[in-house]
């Protein structure tokens, strides 16, 4: 059971538009486009430490920034801008440090992070066709490869390295112009070929996280609760693609994540049947313990693996922070 959540503050412009969250080294990441910048905050004291500025902002037609987010060895911040940019900036002085252009049109989205290859996958969702860019993470950052997928009729949500079998895991929300047809690219980073897809009926997958064992949590997205399809999340063997749990308390989900220091999956359930909601499954059973609600357009949820806080930003208009705030949930003892 988690505590009643604390809130953080957002200075600047009220927090109305933001996208994905992570956290690593005690420090929690936010891709706070209201400020035009990724928000620091310190997941030990619940400080704010900082912002790096310089992106697009909540501009729309698929331009805005920052959207996707990760950090690599507490030093760089990479994240997902507009313009068809990916921005890297340094923890420390908090400043763009380089940029990379992926070659679109249209923004950057959501990344992934394979510490194998020394590369960053970054996903153009919002580009026809969309595509996926592998860039090398040491300087001075060159795209080594790109791989275009037409049959993503959708756009791509969420890469995911995996240690286990070295593969790239990508949500993709529907395949071939048919909304109930969605699924997971499997794609070898090295070649930067596709190797597979599963095939997932009605779900149009959001975000991806691994758990003990290599398996793979798929939250179906709050597009496909609007698309009329249930809400629920499934557990699968990336592997062979098969389903091995179907989770029906839980569902309309963006970003989900898997917490080392608890064993839990959480999920920002935006669109859960009766209001967002922090879903937590119990990873190593597996089973779901409690659907927590959250807030106004609560969509993404990252829990520092030290300390098991998870941060879940509010959108402003909220009744419990009118000008948005991060909710911060921690497990009772």
């Amino acid at each position: 059971m988690f505590q009643p959540p604390r809130t953080i503050n957002i200075p600047g412009n009220a927090l109305r538009s933001f996208d994905i969250g992570y956290a690593q080294d005690g420090v929690y990441a936010l891709a706070d486009r209201s400020n035009h910048g990724v928000d620091l905050i310190d997941t030990r004291t619940l400080q704010f430490l900082g912002r790096i500025p310089g992106f697009a902002g909540p501009v729309g037609a698929g331009q805005g920034g920052p959207n996707g987010v990760v950090m690599i060895n507490g030093t760089r911040l990479w994240a997902g801008d507009g313009g068809s940019l990916v921005r890297v900036a340094d923890m420390r002085s908090r400043r763009i440090v380089a940029t990379v252009a992926t070659g679109g049109s249209k923004q950057v989205d959501e990344l992934a992070y394979d510490p194998r290859d020394h590369l960053v996958i970054a996903a153009n969702n919002a580009d026809d066709p969309p595509f996926l860019s592998f860039i090398s993470s040491r300087a001075p950052y060159r795209v080594r490869a790109r791989l275009r997928l037409p049959q993503a009729t959708g756009g791509l949500e969420q890469p995911l390295w995996d240690p286990r079998t070295g593969m790239v895991y990508v949500a993709v929300p529907e395949l071939d112009g048919v909304a109930a047809r969605g699924g997971i690219a499997v794609i070898d980073p090295r070649s930067a070929r596709l190797t597979g897809v599963h095939d997932l009926a009605r779900c149009m997958p959001g975000g991806l996280a691994l758990g003990p064992g290599g398996k793979l949590l798929v939250g179906c997205s709050d597009d496909a609760v609007a698309a009329g399809f249930k809400a629920v999340s499934l557990l699968l063997d990336p592997v062979s693609g098969k389903i091995l749990r179907t989770f029906h308390q839980v569902g309309g989900s963006d970003e989900v994540w898997f917490d080392s220091a608890s064993g839990d999956f959480m999920l920002a359930a935006v669109a859960n049947p009766g209001g967002p909601v922090l879903g937590v499954i119990d990873a190593r059973r597996p089973h779901w313990v409690e659907n927590i609600p959250s807030g106004r357009h609560a969509h993404s949820v990252a829990a520092d693996p030290g300390n098991g806080r998870a941060f879940v930003p509010v959108a402003a208009g909220d009744k419990t922070c009118p000008r948005g705030c991060v909710e911060v949930f921690k497990l009772k003892n």
